[in-house]
């Protein structure tokens, strides 16, 4: 239910971070040819942030159908297999299980901030989004308020007005005399306009039970949004790390952001 806007910020901010990456073609691994239509932005531009933004809103229309060449899924919509949330404490305690998720709206989403500082291994992004639908199939139990929940079923959401910002901390290591780099931490924030959700089936398929908890859903979901922020973010956290780090992992710094042409050996 809400946690699904969570999920949703850190896929859109690592979409947004590899479309600027590039993919070149080495001696020893043949890599993907990078796309005539991505622009490379260079690590010792003094208006590399700058860059960063033009190349990235420059993309936005291929969001739509993925850019496949750079293993970047199609964003319409947006695809998620599985996420598992669990949480045991405080006024929300649930164990919920959420498969089959499809996310529609990410590729209108508006860069509003741009901030890249590799000295510090730091990257940061704002972004709004005016509108999300997510569906899934969920299976829930627990405790949302003091008020029980259980159920397995349909779920849909609508989302508006959606401001989101990160900031990505990484480190730099060395490999076969290459330098990479690693996300170790990223800190989310966002804050919704408006939410509505529908859960299906609750209670066994129960009507009046199942209504009156989808009500009471609605007019309190900023208070269950609140109560689920921490664990959420940690949970996006770790899966934008593992996501992420499969592309940093594999490709060096002066491939991923290169050197000015001539200069000498920025990342050294």
């Amino acid at each position: 239910m809400i946690y699904k806007i969570s999920v949703f910020m850190v896929l859109i901010l690592f979409t947004s971070l590899s479309c600027v990456t590039s993919f070149k073609m080495s001696n020893e691994i043949r890599r993907p040819k990078i796309p005539s239509y991505i622009h490379i932005c260079n690590k010792d531009d003094p208006l590399v942030d700058e860059c960063i933004w033009g190349s990235i809103e420059s993309l936005k229309p291929y969001l739509k159908r993925g850019i496949p060449e750079l293993g970047i899924p199609s964003c319409e919509p947006l695809y998620i297999p599985e996420i598992v949330i669990n949480q045991g404490k405080g006024a929300v305690s649930i164990q919920s299980t959420y498969t089959d998720i499809q996310v529609y709206g990410p590729s209108n989403f508006t860069l509003k901030a741009v901030r890249v500082d590799m000295d510090k291994d730091q990257i940061g992004l704002k972004i709004h989004i005016p509108k999300l639908r997510m569906t899934s199939t969920y299976t829930i139990r627990g405790r949302i308020l003091m008020l029980p929940i259980h159920g397995t079923g349909p779920s849909d959401g609508n989302y508006t007005d959606i401001e989101a910002s990160a900031l990505i901390q990484g480190a730099k290591f060395e490999k076969g005399g290459k330098t990479y780099f690693s996300v170790t931490d990223i800190f989310v924030d966002f804050i919704i306009g408006h939410a509505s959700v529908y859960m299906g089936d609750l209670f066994n398929g129960d009507k009046e039970l199942s209504d009156s908890m989808n009500l009471f859903l609605n007019d309190n979901w900023r208070n269950v949004a609140k109560e689920v922020k921490p664990i959420l973010e940690e949970t996006m956290g770790e899966m934008f790390k593992t996501f992420a780090n499969k592309i940093f992992h594999k490709f060096p710094l002066d491939e991923l952001l290169p050197c000015s042409s001539g200069s000498r050996n920025c990342w050294e």
